[in-house]
């Protein structure tokens, strides 16, 4: 399937390695053009040199700094036609309520205002084009909430409901808004919280039903295909990539 990525200007944030860098390969080898940011130059330029992307230096801490990074892709590759926002989890802990308020800022600031300013400084140029992809990286945890991911249980759904206000208004003018909620990936964050790659593989041949933990080949795929002219009529959603361990309807 010829997914129309060809020659399109991508920037995937968060992609030094794991997911966003899965991603940000898959788009490479679809012939987008593929900007790539972390807040280390070591990792990122490294990650560039074997995807075959740009790398941009760009902390999504640093909220002010959203559109300068989309200024200095788009003077060095062109306009951005596909937005993937990615970043780490905050962390995790076994009590809900013991969470600093610190925490619970710097949360809501790295998974609702950084990706929000980025949209804001990329989307209205792509309503005038005509043609734009937002592709932001959640959880699984947005449909059933992971007792110790507290943080990460309010801030993610927060943005998947700004996402479903934001996908409605802008459909009309060729932008699509979504998101890819991984469940059990074999990334760096998921082998920590398991506390080894056996324990990780171990729980998931237990409790997921495609009895293993899932690749990040497997969810840049379908990150991928959202980002594609091919899914011009999907928006507002949130497409789970877990082997089938959220119940939820």
């Amino acid at each position: 399937m010829d997914l129309g990525l060809d020659g399109r200007v991508a920037l995937v944030t968060g992609a030094s390695k794991g997911i966003g860098r899965g991603i940000a390969a898959a788009l490479a080898a679809e012939g987008a053009r593929v900007a790539i940011s972390s807040r280390s130059r070591e990792r990122i330029e490294a990650a560039a040199a074997e995807v075959g992307a740009r790398a941009y230096v760009h902390d999504s801490q640093d909220v002010d700094a959203a559109g300068g990074l989309i200024d200095a892709v788009e003077s060095d590759l062109g306009p951005v036609d596909v937005l993937v926002t990615n970043t780490g989890g905050p962390p995790a802990g076994p009590d809900p309520l013991g969470f600093t308020r610190e925490q619970w800022e710097a949360a809501y600031r790295s998974l609702v205002l950084a990706p929000m300013a980025l949209i804001e400084r990329a989307v209205p140029a792509m309503r005038e084009r005509g043609f734009g992809r937002v592709v932001n990286v959640a959880s699984s945890a947005v449909r059933e909430p992971i007792s110790v991911l507290m943080l990460s249980n309010a801030h993610r759904s927060a943005l998947l409901a700004a996402f479903k206000t934001l996908a409605r208004d802008v459909a009309g003018d060729g932008v699509t808004v979504n998101s890819v909620l991984p469940g059990r990936i074999a990334t760096d964050r998921i082998l920590e919280m398991a506390g080894s790659r056996e324990a990780a593989e171990a729980a998931a041949r237990e409790q997921v039903p495609a009895g293993r933990l899932g690749t990040v080949e497997e969810f840049a795929a379908v990150a991928c295909f959202l980002c594609s002219a091919r899914a011009s009529y999907v928006t507002g959603t949130a497409v789970l990539v877990d082997g089938g361990l959220t119940q939820s309807i």
